[in-house]
Parts: C-alpha cells; structure tokens; sequence
C-alpha cells in the first residue's frame, strides 16, 4: 500500500487526471454493459396472453400483520403472494391484475382456502377466462408458448414462505370475482373445553342462526363507510373433538358458515360464548343483543384472541378446482414438518402438567382454560353484560363521523 502511495506522489498532475478519467470511462462501460445484459434477460410479457384464474392457497397467520398489504410493514399475506407472482414473472403489477380477495383476515388469523381471483400470464392460445391483452405481440407469442397450462401452484410453492403455500387453481369467467361471486364463507375456531358447558354454547351459537343485524356482535367500522350490519348466517355448530387424552385436556370446534361476516364478528361471537359456557351469562343474552330496536348500543367486552381462528372455506359455484397430487405432497410434507415441531413442544408441556398434577394432588384439574383466549383485565366481580357501560350507537358514530368530514373539508 505505502509503494503504491509512493507511486503515486511521483505522478505529475496531468498523469492523475488521466488516471482518473480512464478510470471513470470503465466504469461507465461496465454500467452500460449491465444496463444492457438487464434489458436483454427482462421478461417480455407481450409474448404471452392472459387468464383470470382463481387460486385457493392456505396460510399460518399467527406471525404476520394480516392478510391486506400496508404501508409500515411487509409481513402480510398479501405482500408475500405478489412478491412470488412478480419473482416467477407470472404478473406484470398488482394494479392491472383485476385483482379481488374473497376476505381480508386480520392480524394473527390463519386460512385454509383463502381464495383470490386475477389475470396471470398464460401459455394457452383459447380457452376459459384467456384474455389478450392490448400490448399482445401475436409473432413473438407463436415461440414462446406451449399446448400446457403453466402449473401456477408448483411454480408459486417454490418461492412462497413456508406458512404460505397455494392448493389449487381454476380456470374461471372473466368476469368471475372472488370476493363477490362468493356464496358462503367458513370459519373454524379451535379452544379447549376445560369447564366450559359446550352443550348452552350450541344452545346460544343456534340463537345466532338467522338473518339478523349484528352490530353489537361485531366491531363497528363506520370510519370506512360500513352502516348496514345485517348479514346471514347459516350455520353455529360446536364439535367436542374425540381424543385419548381426559377430558381435562379435549378440544372442541366452533364451526360458523355465513353469507359474509363483519369486522371482529366471529371472535366477539366466540367471547360471548365462552361468558355463556361459564355460565356467567344466559343463552337469551344472544337474543337481546339482536334485539337493536332495545339495546341499540353495544356493551363494552373483550373480544377473543385471533390465534385459533381460521378461515376454513370459500363455496363458489361453478368454479372446477385443480388440484396437483406431486404439489398437495410438497404442501404436505411443509406442514408435516411443522406439525412435528409443534406437537413435540405440546406433548413436553403436557407431561409437565401431568408431573404437577400429581405433585399437588388436585381435586379438580380443570382450570380456566380459556382464559388466555380473553386478553384484558378481569375484574374481581363479574357485572353482566346488559348492565356494563356500553359503546356509542350506530346513529352517534355516523353523526360523529360526519362532523369530523366536515371540519377536516373546511380545514
């Protein structure tokens, strides 16, 4: 390093400037040189036509922010999906996709057949939801396309994380929607049945059966222009879940299948039940917060944990799903693979339980299961729900937020 300082010093000032300016013309060629190997490997997509599809993908949503993209963070379900769809350059950009969502889950909360619906590039000249777009090149098309649809699962699977993996894909209209064409939607939550009475759950989840305004059996979401919370649901069924194990330590299943579901409603569903199933609350209370004409504003409770709640199903009709068998066996194997980290951690806590129990010689062993699935503060004496303080009513939010339109226009 000093001989070639030394080197240097001894150059004259016009040697130094010619140094430098040879140095900054390699540079600008081997920028050239780039710029150009980059033109020639970008990917022309005016050789291929389009397809609407739908695809049918899983997800575990416990460590991402929700399933919509936002603006502070890349750990959400939807930011995922396209970064995969641009790496395996099977779309152009999100904004001329048509792209629609059959429902954005929120933080936490896991799928097993989301669905969404969007134009992918295609390798097929005719056929169902094919489309050509404006920019189409019919003679560069001609080399590059083949008599076999692109496998969009398999391709997807390879690039997609791990708790992210596609099932199925189908062939659909093109004016086929995926939020829209959607007839019936359904959630699953899991939890422990501990002391819980499962029996004056169904009794209370049947009260819910019906086409009803729910807006005090959900969060209201008037600040994104939602005033009208009647909506149908078809079915509340709750599922003891057979198992080896005592009864200390079984599962149940809450099944609920809807036309569509507003914000939070499953889970305050599930935290009402749960006061129910204690028998903290009386099944008519479903009944009385429906009633809205006498109990107009919603009383204040914590709504369940996001955690065991899934997406489970997505009915369409119409729609011919594709399943891959080489694909459902890769998905499998992910998932086996977390399964058997998961199931090891459970049995190690489960053996523990079952060494304190013995060493504290419990009468009753079934404690508040639940309560972890109910985060706040829990008072020391409980007050039923019809006599706590309760939220705004639906006219005073709508009042409210128009005030608040009307300053933020003037201002």
């Amino acid at each position: 390093m000093n001989e070639k300082n030394d080197n240097l010093e001894n150059l004259s000032k016009e040697e130094l400037i010619s140094i430098i300016r040879s140095l900054k013309t390699d540079s600008v060629k081997k920028c050239n040189k780039s710029a150009k190997n980059e033109e020639k490997s970008a990917f022309d997509f005016k050789k291929y036509k389009k397809r609407h599809i739908a695809l049918k993908f899983l997800y575990l949503g416990w460590d991402y922010c929700g399933f919509a993209v936002q603006m502070h963070t890349e750990k959400t379900i939807e930011t995922q999906l396209f970064k995969a769809l641009k790496k395996t350059k099977l779309l152009e950009s999100r904004e001329t996709s048509n792209y629609h969502r059959c429902g954005r889950t929120d933080k936490g909360v896991s799928a097993f057949s989301q669905v969404i619906s969007l134009d992918l590039r295609s390798n097929l000249i005719e056929g169902k939801g094919i489309i050509t777009p404006d920019d189409f090149t019919e003679n560069l098309y001609k080399n590059s396309v083949s008599d076999k649809e692109i496998d969009y699962p398999s391709i997807l699977n390879r690039v997609l994380p791990d708790e992210i993996k596609v099932i199925a894909w189908a062939p659909v209209e093109k004016t086929f929607s995926a939020r829209f064409d959607c007839k019936k939607r359904t959630y699953k939550y899991w939890f422990p049945i501990g002391n819980l009475d499962t029996k004056r759950m169904q009794e209370a989840g049947s009260k819910l059966i019906g086409e009803h305004d729910y807006r005090n059996i959900c969060k209201m979401d008037v600040g994104n222009g939602v005033v009208n919370y009647v909506r149908k649901i078809f079915d509340v069924d709750i599922k003891e879940l057979t198992s080896s194990d005592e009864r200390s330590y079984q599962m149940a299943e809450l099944t609920v299948v809807g036309q569509a579901f507003l914000w939070h409603q499953i889970r305050c569903i599930v935290s009402l039940l749960f006061l129910i199933g204690q028998g903290k609350e009386d099944c008519n209370v479903i009944e009385q917060l429906l009633d809205v004409q006498n109990c107009p504003r919603k009383p204040q409770y914590d709504i369940a944990s996001e955690i065991p709640l899934v997406l489970f199903d997505c009915l369409y009709e119409d729609v011919d799903w594709i399943y891959n068998e080489e694909s459902l066996k890769f998905v499998t194997k992910q998932l086996q693979n977390m399964w058997t980290n998961h199931a090891v951690k459970t049995t190690i806590i489960r053996k523990m339980l079952n060494e304190l129990e013995n060493m504290c010689s419990l009468k009753d062993v079934i404690l508040n299961q639940t309560e972890c699935l109910i985060p706040g503060v829990r008072p020391r004496h409980y007050k039923r729900l019809l006599e706590r303080p309760c939220c705004e009513s639906l006219e005073e939010r709508i009042d409210h937020y128009n005030k608040k339109q009307k300053k933020n226009e003037k201002g």
